[in-house]
């Protein structure tokens, strides 16, 4: 189970979170959807603390962390436990795709570089990239370097994967290979929260469909609920923008 509670965000005088409170369950896939600039990217990661959040309660498990006294050894814990998939792919230019899934494996979860490997070219075998373990991010297509990211959080065995719209970055012809791997790593019950402008991909992969709008959760509910039945007008001011 993770449990979010109070969390709070600010940048100057606003408010990018404004006191986020959010269950998750174990398995569950949550998608978060919004306009740009209301805060879903900075809850990502404000729960590893890439940015670190003003205020609030993160528990994953056993462990809770209280954003106001969280020292180092509290954050790695967390960051142990969470799987990042960042939007722009996030790798080391001057490592292979091997060396990219290692590299949290050996410096996070200190594993010896023998094992690393061994578990880094089974991940790359998992994601369709087994041939391209040896390759550069600069020799791999969009799509191949985004399931290279995603194939990093899986090593992790992580206990909540963050996905910040994961192929916004990316041309429409790679895009269907990155959201086909998801589908995959959902199947496999890993706990999910995605950021994502793919409407339709979040009908289909989600147990649940959050609508965030200036910093806050205003609704939340099923795709069904969501997508066919939304009750707050901001909702469905932009879901007439978007699309259904």
């Amino acid at each position: 189970m993770i449990s979010i509670r109070g969390l709070t965000k600010r940048f100057g005088d606003k408010a990018v979170l404004d006191n986020i409170d959010l269950d998750i369950a174990s398995g569950e896939r949550v998608v978060i959807i919004g306009p740009s600039g209301t805060g879903k990217s900075t809850l990502l990661r404000c729960l590893n603390f890439l940015d670190r959040p003003d205020a609030g309660q993160i528990s994953i498990g056993d462990l809770t962390v209280d954003a106001a006294r969280a020292r180092k050894g509290e954050i790695l814990a967390l960051r142990r436990r969470t799987g990042f998939v960042f939007q722009n792919y996030a790798l080391f230019a001057n490592k292979t795709a091997k060396e990219n899934i290692m590299e949290a494996l050996v410096t996070v979860q200190r594993l010896p570089r023998e094992d690393a490997a061994k578990r880094a070219l089974a991940i790359l075998s998992e994601t369709g990239l087994a041939d391209k373990a040896d390759s550069y991010p600069a020799a791999l297509s969009g799509g191949q370097q985004q399931r290279v990211g995603i194939g990093r959080a899986m090593a992790l065995d992580a206990r909540l994967m963050l996905f910040d719209e994961p192929t916004s970055a990316l041309d429409p012809e790679w895009v269907g290979e990155v959201l086909d791997l998801m589908r995959r790593v959902a199947e496999q019950k890993q706990t999910m929260l995605i950021v994502t402008h793919e409407m339709q991909f979040a009908r289909e992969i989600a147990d649940r469909v959050l609508f965030m709008e200036g910093g806050r959760i205003v609704e939340a509910g099923t795709p069904a609920e969501i997508f066919e039945a939304p009750r707050d007008a901001r909702l469905q001011r932009f879901l007439s923008r978007v699309g259904r």
